[in-house]
């Protein structure tokens, strides 16, 4: 990097627009969107899609609900011208959705791209021609004048070519690329001059389409740049202003939403991002923005994870696992903090589907975008007790009482620290196995039985191997728990106190287990802690709990 002060650099000029009005707008209806998948998507993948492929990511975006889909170059190719034929003959364009072809101010592949749209029902013909100062100088040679006629050439030639195709219903649409990096007042003359050659009404728009092709700037000067625009147009009643931003910068979201802020009607972009550099557009993002402000986009995004496996099979691109709504990793928590406040989210959300959606670091909620919980809650040496108790709640349907989310958690990521990883949630029940129900030392219950004396007293029968020995008790109590702990007087296993005991059913059904928490106190050394035990016989899974639990205490586990 070059030590300050940089001259290899400059920053580039703001727009003087003392009195804009966009920070004060808000996002309150959904844009026109057109997708460019096929087109900018696709030529910046190092394999282009085949035609099959093409045809199933155009049936998937019209499934989605977009209305506007720019399927190619037509006459850059006859890949491309033929992907379009393919379309019109195998009658895959609905009557509502306008197919977008692209094309250069060309004359020959103006002419090309007009043969293609045979047969097509609606169509919008996206002309465009570089206007930036960098490229008159460097690729053209050429000055403004001679910039702005190419524009108009174009524009004319277009207007002579709709009557070619009578029984097709043209939208046309313009584009000064590079509109990020070219002079404001020149952008306007060539958008200007080719208004002046088609001609719009309010009932017969033309898209003025103004792109980032690079990102350059700050998200705010886009936005300035789209008002200007918006205040200046002479036709702005007869025009749609269209938005299309690359990600140069890192800030394409943004400047979309700043634009739309600023005026804008209608913004092109790409599934997840897709594009040449850093990538066009997320729609998908922008989209679901949007939806969590109560905005509903008029794309459906409920089967995210189809569209995403669609995308990652036709593209061979992997969507990133922190990408917004979309990642892997998008509704995970690792942090303990986190895990406790999403899981206390979900217990106080209400289960009516339109209640506020109020669960803590989750602004949405993933079942609308046809995603699951099973994922959110993942745990490793970073994690806390409160997404242990998820996990095993969620997952395997064990309601751990409070105070044992601490003990499991603090088992769970001595594992984590052990192996340097991930526990994945069979990893955290293997876990609560191995130090509750699988601990048979020093004592394990071979034999139970149990049977009411009368209404006060129970009296139990049992077998058990204690320190390598087996022993027949025998003992009587008020309740099988109480006549168990005087069983084990015989062997010398006392002073032991119960504090707690809970117990649930796993699953339903007349052979559903049952899961007994039991808490015990060492009377001589103050130390507590839980066992588990699990049963088809309620009255022996509170036993298997008690003996877990004496093994916790006596083993030091706890």
């Amino acid at each position: 990097m070059q030590k300050s002060p940089i001259s290899k650099y400059k920053p580039y000029p703001v727009v003087d627009l003392p009195d804009r009005e966009w920070p004060n707008r808000v996002i309150d209806s959904a844009p026109i969107w057109c997708s460019v998948d096929l087109r900018d998507g696709n030529q910046a993948l190092a394999i282009p899609m085949s035609v099959d492929e093409k045809v199933e990511v155009f049936k998937s975006l019209v499934d989605m609900g977009f209305k506007e889909i720019e399927v190619g170059f037509p006459s850059a190719s006859e890949t491309e011208f033929a992907f379009l034929r393919r379309l019109v003959s195998d009658n895959l364009i609905p009557d509502d959705v306008y197919v977008q072809v692209l094309v250069q101010c060309r004359e020959h592949l103006i002419r090309r791209t007009f043969e293609s749209l045979e047969g097509v029902k609606n169509a919008i013909v996206h002309i465009y021609n570089s206007t930036n100062p960098l490229q008159r100088k460097v690729v053209f040679g050429l000055e403004r004048d001679e910039i702005k006629q190419i524009a108009v050439d174009g524009a004319t030639l277009v207007k002579e070519l709709v009557a070619t195709v009578p029984d097709t219903h043209i939208r046309l649409q313009y584009s000064p690329e590079s509109f990020s990096d070219t002079e404001l007042e020149f952008s306007l003359e060539c958008c200007e001059a080719v208004a002046d050659v088609w001609e719009p009404t309010p009932d017969k728009k033309i898209i003025l389409n103004l792109p980032a092709t690079v990102e350059l700037f700050t998200p705010n000067v886009h936005a300035d740049q789209i008002e200007w625009f918006c205040r200046h147009f002479s036709r702005r009643e007869s025009a749609i202003i269209s938005l299309h931003t690359h990600n140069d910068r890192g800030t394409g979201v943004a400047a979309t939403e700043l634009g739309l802020m600023a005026g804008a009607d209608r913004v092109e972009g790409t599934l997840f991002g897709n594009g040449e550099r850093t990538g066009n557009l997320d729609i998908v993002t922008v989209g679901l923005n949007m939806y969590t402000q109560g905005v509903h986009p008029n794309l459906d995004f409920s089967n995210l994870n189809q569209i995403r496996e669609m995308y990652e099979r036709v593209t061979r691109m992997d969507v990133h696992e922190r990408t917004p709504y979309s990642g892997d990793l998008v509704f995970t928590a690792f942090s303990g903090s986190h895990q406790d406040a999403i899981n206390k989210g979900f217990a106080s959300q209400d289960d009516d589907s339109t209640s506020l959606w109020q669960v803590p670091y989750l602004p949405i909620d993933p079942k609308d975008m046809g995603r699951n919980y099973r994922a959110i809650i993942r745990i490793n040496s970073q994690s806390g007790k409160g997404g242990v108790a998820y996990v095993m709640e969620k997952e395997y349907g064990f309601n751990l009482p409070k105070e044992m989310h601490k003990e499991l958690g603090k088992a769970v990521n001595r594992i984590a620290d052990e192996i340097g990883d991930e526990i994945t949630p069979k990893g955290v029940y293997s876990c609560f196995n191995s130090e509750y129900i699988n601990i048979l030392k020093p004592l394990e219950m071979v034999e139970f039985r149990s049977e009411r004396i009368d209404d006060d007293l129970v009296e139990v029968w049992c077998v058990v191997n204690h320190d390598g020995s087996t022993k027949n008790l025998r003992g009587t109590g008020n309740g099988p728990i109480a006549a168990f702990f005087n069983a084990l007087e015989e062997i010398n296993i006392s002073d032991f106190e119960l504090l707690a005991y809970n117990e649930h059913s796993l699953g339903r059904g007349a052979d559903s287990k049952a899961v007994s928490y039991i808490q015990l106190k060492n009377k001589n050394t103050g130390a507590r802690c839980y066992g588990a035990g699990i049963d088809t016989n309620i009255a022996l899974a509170s036993i298997r709990g008690v003996v877990s639990a004496l093994n916790r205490l006596i083993g030091n586990r706890y």
